[in-house]
């Protein structure tokens, strides 16, 4: 991009449009608005309307009933789409994952209601085994080792009950390669065409994500023959890649995926940046458990202005690229924003 060239002090002084609000405003490169948000939230299958988490204050899991007021709330608030998440209680886990695929289970449940609720609030899915496995994997174990295609075919059973319960979005979140593919092909082939996939492009083996496995549960539980029941190294991306993360998402584009995301957000904001320089495609980044823990926790202990940190660190995202962000933070968001 081609740049007038500077003029020198005291010609210059770029502390002119800084120094009231009203010029700062005028001027600003980024602005985060509530129609940048995807709320995501955990629902749980039991009567209390909401169940906190320790590790993440203020993102309780929610019942099936509060989630679809949560997304009314979501409708208020200019949210145009929210996350669901299952807490799956422990004796309808297996190793299969089973209950995934389950057209009267929990996410199939809390999608209708939500959309009874709140047409117009789009509703998105995770696509994953993870909630619903015994040993906490988002994929099958044969020999020791995750299984790529068997688990596919899990994924897409399970993507199509989502969607005809009435999710607007598919994310899938499990790093299987290929199943953007085949999960797109299934769609099609059901009459689904309009349903929507955001594909967990380049989603990192990460240490972020500790508090939201305590959020569905899935932190410790059984290995199911494997070393360590929550190392999913063998198919989540090496933190140290970045070329890997531009040949990931090149690929789930190429098998139908319409938007992309990287996950975790802010220790990937130059993954933002490369993925949506490369590839103009809408490019989402989640602002992960940990990240949101560390605000929250920081704020708590009076080392953080909350409210500040909370904008500032969502304005990093749009600025990096990032066509919208998942957060925890949402709702308190738009209400900051105004909304």
């Amino acid at each position: 991009m081609s740049r007038a060239p500077l003029a020198p002090y005291p010609a210059l002084r770029l502390r002119r449009l800084r120094q009231a609000d009203w010029i700062r405003r005028l001027v600003r490169e980024t602005v985060l608005t509530p129609s940048d948000l995807i709320w995501p939230l955990v629902v749980h299958d039991g009567a209390e309307d909401e169940i906190p988490v320790g590790s993440m204050p203020g993102a309780p899991r929610l019942s099936v009933r509060r989630a679809a007021e949560a997304a009314r709330q979501a409708e208020r608030l200019g949210i145009p789409c929210i996350a669901v998440f299952p807490y799956i209680d422990g004796e309808r886990k297996d190793a299969q994952g089973s209950d995934a695929a389950n057209p009267d289970g929990l996410v199939c449940r809390a999608v209708k209601a939500m959309k009874d609720a709140a047409p117009g609030v789009g509703v998105l899915c995770d696509v994953a085994l993870d909630p619903f496995t015994d040993h906490g994997h988002d994929g099958l174990i044969e020999n020791g080792r995750i299984a790529n295609d068997p688990t596919i075919e899990r994924l897409v059973e399970q993507g199509l009950v989502q969607a005809r319960a009435g999710a607007d979005v598919l994310a899938p979140s499990d790093m299987m390669d290929g199943r953007v593919g085949k999960l797109r092909s299934a769609l099609e082939a059901e009459g689904l065409q309009d349903t929507a996939i955001m594909a967990y492009a380049a989603k990192y083996a990460s240490a972020f994500y500790g508090p939201y496995r305590d959020a569905i549960g899935s932190g410790k539980l059984g290995s199911g023959g494997l070393p360590n029941p929550v190392d999913k190294k063998t198919y989540q991306m090496d933190p140290g890649n970045g070329d890997e993360a531009l040949r990931e998402v090149a690929l789930d584009i190429a098998e139908g995926a319409d938007m992309v995301m990287v996950k975790p957000g802010m220790p990937y904001l130059d993954i933002v940046r490369r993925v949506s320089e490369a590839f103009a495609l809408p490019t989402f980044a989640f602002q992960v458990s940990g990240e949101y823990a560390m605000i929250t926790a920081a704020a708590q202990n009076g080392w953080l202005d909350e409210e500040r940190a909370i904008l500032e660190s969502l304005t990093a995202f749009k600025r990096a690229g990032a066509a919208g962000v998942l957060t925890y933070f949402a709702p308190r968001t738009a209400r900051l924003l105004g909304a």
